[in-house]
């Protein structure tokens, strides 16, 4: 019985997608984290939560933009 060989078929994403994906799950991830964390605290107002965060999307963006 002859066999044919099997091929294999991969996507072969390229960096970009690559970083799109880290950049995504790690700018959805930590913001949700902190905004989590600092929700916990007594007293902590609601600007101060939402400021926080988006200085951490900030920052985030910058850290990756310099990463990839």
């Amino acid at each position: 019985m002859p066999q044919t060989p099997h091929i294999e078929k991969h996507f072969t994403a390229s960096e970009t997608v690559r970083d799109i994906v880290i950049g995504m799950s790690d700018g959805l991830t930590v913001p949700f984290a902190l905004a989590a964390g600092l929700s916990g605290v007594e007293g902590a107002a609601t600007t101060i939560i939402i400021t926080a965060g988006l200085a951490e999307v900030a920052a985030g963006a910058i850290a990756m933009g310099l990463g990839g």
